[in-house]
């Protein structure tokens, strides 16, 4: 579960904005100084590396931030439209890992970057792109509402928040394939 703690009432955008950039850090860490053989470690043959997980990571940053600009902002906005579920319990259902989701075909890593520096230039770009949004938004993301999956409607904030949790789900996987008894020392 994240360890960043929302107020159930978050109006502000500041509050995302510092859960984004809290992901973003623990993403860079995780990764950072890793090799190319601890990059491309696989504990089985159907379980993703540290470097395909980054690069899903990357690419489903870019895929949500679009889903959330070209769907739930382009809905009509509904500011007195009941919320499914809290900002905290949205947060907590994204970062649990003991149910396990298959990613659409698109978000699935095929090698885009060659390297893992480049995974990551790829991913602040990105992320810089979310929170660039975030900072200069007038329009008010509480009364946009679109459809993810088993949550239902969400509002166009708790879109941002499903970025940033969904990057904290996949670091809780690297550190998974991090602690395999096998992973390289180097």
């Amino acid at each position: 579960m994240s360890s960043f703690s929302l107020s159930t009432e978050l109006q502000r955008p500041a509050l995302v904005i510092n859960h984004l950039k809290a992901s973003r850090e623990k993403f860079a860490k995780s990764v950072a100084d890793l090799s190319e053989a601890q990059l491309k470690f696989k504990s089985a043959p159907d379980r993703w590396s540290v470097a395909e997980v980054a690069e899903h990571i990357t690419v489903t940053e870019g895929n949500l931030f679009n889903l959330l600009t070209n769907m739930a902002l382009k809905s009509p906005a509904t500011p007195d439209k009941e919320r499914k579920v809290t900002d905290d319990q949205l947060v907590a259902m994204m970062t649990d890992r003991s149910s396990k989701a298959q990613a659409p075909e698109q978000n699935k890593p095929t090698g885009r970057w060659k390297t893992g520096a480049e995974t990551m230039q790829e991913f602040e770009k990105e992320r810089a792109r979310t929170i660039d949004f975030v900072k200069t938004t007038t329009t008010d993301l509480r009364s946009h509402f679109g459809s993810f999956g088993p949550l239902g409607e969400v509002d166009a904030l708790q879109w941002v928040l499903l970025i940033s949790g969904h990057c904290e789900r996949h670091i809780a996987q690297i550190n998974e394939v991090k602690a395999d008894p096998n992973f390289p020392k180097k």
